[in-house]
């Protein structure tokens, strides 16, 4: 089975993750979700890492949950709750990783990608990053973004983007907050390594008793959130989406 994402060690301190399907836009499957937990875990658990850098390989950051496990539940209420399980727990492990995380965005983030960058600390993104809670075009809503969203970006930027799927640019992206820094598509990588490794360069403790005040109320309304979009699933609304999506896909 080919890992989902690679884990390189770009500066001292500081650990690289890339998501790494990029034949799939960058998709997340149940596999990718069970090892973003699992990876993120162990960082908080290796002294020598600091700092995390989290981006995308090709021209992707990530496309979103993978259409194809959608047709997979098939509406299954029973067994879609265990799947946004997963789902919550892989951007909560982002979320409250013992190190911060930098998300390094080299190009779409639409979905759960976007969400995924929500999770994360800090955002740098390429000036051609593209993002988009495509969620309500599938007859869903962005079962963390709609908690975490008002958080980072307020709630009328959340709503704005949580009602229409509507795509921003990086620019965009930074007027909102949800982006701080820009920078041109081949410089971002190199930023961000060097953002983390000075982020690195402090007091592990502080650093990480720092995140964890920051971040100590997220939790909250994720359980509700994660229920009404598993009751969203059972909808024909999003049944039919994913069809249609499905059968583009094979054309």
């Amino acid at each position: 089975m080919t890992p989902r994402i690679r884990r390189s060690e770009p500066a001292p301190g500081v650990a690289l993750l890339t998501i790494d399907r990029p034949e799939k836009l960058n998709a997340m499957d149940e596999q990718f979700f069970a090892e973003l937990t699992a990876v993120m875990r162990a960082l908080g658990q290796d002294d020598g890492v600091r700092a995390a850098v989290l981006t995308g390989e090709g021209r992707a950051f990530s496309a979103g949950g993978d259409v194809a496990t959608f047709l997979e539940l098939d509406g299954d209420v029973a067994r879609v709750r265990p799947h946004l399980r997963r789902v919550v727990d892989a951007f909560t492990a982002v979320e409250h990783c013992a190190v911060p995380v930098v998300a390094a965005v080299n190009g779409l983030a639409f979905g759960g990608g976007t969400e995924l960058v929500l999770a994360c600390d800090v955002v740098l993104a390429a000036e051609s990053a593209r993002f988009a809670l495509k969620e309500p075009t599938m007859g869903l809503m962005p079962t963390y973004g709609i908690v975490r969203g008002p958080q980072v970006l307020g709630r009328n930027a959340t709503r704005l983007l949580a009602f229409t799927g509507r795509e921003i640019d990086a620019a965009r992206a930074e007027r909102l907050g949800l982006v701080q820094e820009v920078h041109p598509d081949g410089e971002l990588l190199a930023a961000a390594v060097a953002l983390a490794a000075e982020m690195a360069a402090h007091s592990p403790l502080a650093v990480q008793v720092a995140k964890a005040f920051l971040n100590r109320d997220s939790r909250a309304g994720v359980a509700e959130s994660t229920e009404a979009t598993a009751l969203l699933f059972a909808s024909e609304e999003h049944r039919a989406a994913a069809r249609a999506f499905g059968a583009r896909r094979a054309l």
